[in-house]
């Protein structure tokens, strides 16, 4: 079950369409919402910032950060020509933001020209990610910041007891639409290997509580990656999302994921 995200350069219409709702429907959630304003807080800006997004997709966080009072332009890239054509078409309207087509591992920017790179749940869908790292350390000035945002995927959970048929729903997911789900427990051996400083992390926790919508999107692709796979039969996908809503409805349903935050900067 390859990541979609690895391989979204010739990824079919239907997926992209399927990518781009969920990308909007998480962004849209207020517990994420609030999750990113805390995570950006981490960084300390400087007026007049320039900032760099790597793995923008539909330019959600690009936006929330080009409104921001001490950033005066924000640049976001994706290597998919749909996601940033939609991240163009929501942003219509703000004299700030760039959107452009690219690879985070060979990026159309000068050396020293950016105050903060981000990377916001996109470096553990980057095959080779040390050679994004790589390009963020040229790419930002001496003293700048680098701002990885990621899940530690390996804990999703929507589990309420031991052997929940609804987890292998979840763990096909995360199989399915993550390259590395422990990527973030290797960053502390990782960045400074890269050549970054000081890093500084920090873990949030993101519960179903109180809306299930975007847990539920993680349920209904694991059940369908499993149909795709010959594990299950479509009526036992369509019993198991039907029992992700049912527990809803009695408050029974409970998603977990952990994420976590690391900054760290270019030497001087």
């Amino acid at each position: 079950m390859p990541d979609p995200y690895a391989s979204i350069t010739t990824a079919d219409p239907a997926t992209l369409e399927r990518l781009i709702a969920a990308l909007e429907l998480r962004a849209a959630d207020l517990l994420r919402r609030g999750i990113i304003k805390d995570f950006i807080a981490e960084i300390n800006l400087p007026e007049e910032a320039k900032l760099l997004e790597i793995g923008c997709g539909t330019g959600a966080v690009t936006r929330f950060l080009g409104g921001l009072p001490q950033v005066s332009q924000a640049l976001g890239i994706d290597p998919s020509p749909v996601f940033i054509a939609k991240a163009r078409e929501l942003a219509r309207r703000a004299k700030n933001l760039a959107f452009q087509e690219a690879d985070g591992r060979a990026l159309p920017c000068d050396s020293c020209s950016f105050d903060v790179v981000l990377l916001y749940t996109s470096l553990c869908h980057i095959l080779k990610p040390e050679e994004a790292l790589a390009e963020a350390l040229r790419v930002l000035r001496p003293g700048g910041s680098l701002a990885i945002f990621d899940g530690d995927y390996a804990t999703t959970s929507v589990a309420i007891g031991n052997f929940d048929p609804l987890q292998c729903c979840v763990d096909a997911a995360m199989d399915g639409l993550v390259h590395d789900r422990w990527l973030v427990r290797k960053l502390p051996e990782i960045l400074p290997a890269a050549g970054f400083e000081r890093p500084q992390s920090r873990s949030y926790g993101y519960t179903s509580l109180p809306d299930p919508s975007y847990m539920f999107t993680l349920v209904d692709r694991g059940a369908d990656l499993l149909v795709g796979a010959r594990r299950i039969g479509p009526d036992t996908a369509d019993a198991l999302k039907a029992e992700a809503r049912r527990r809803a409805e009695v408050d029974r349903f409970y998603g977990l994921i952990v994420f976590s935050s690391t900054v760290a900067h270019k030497p001087v």
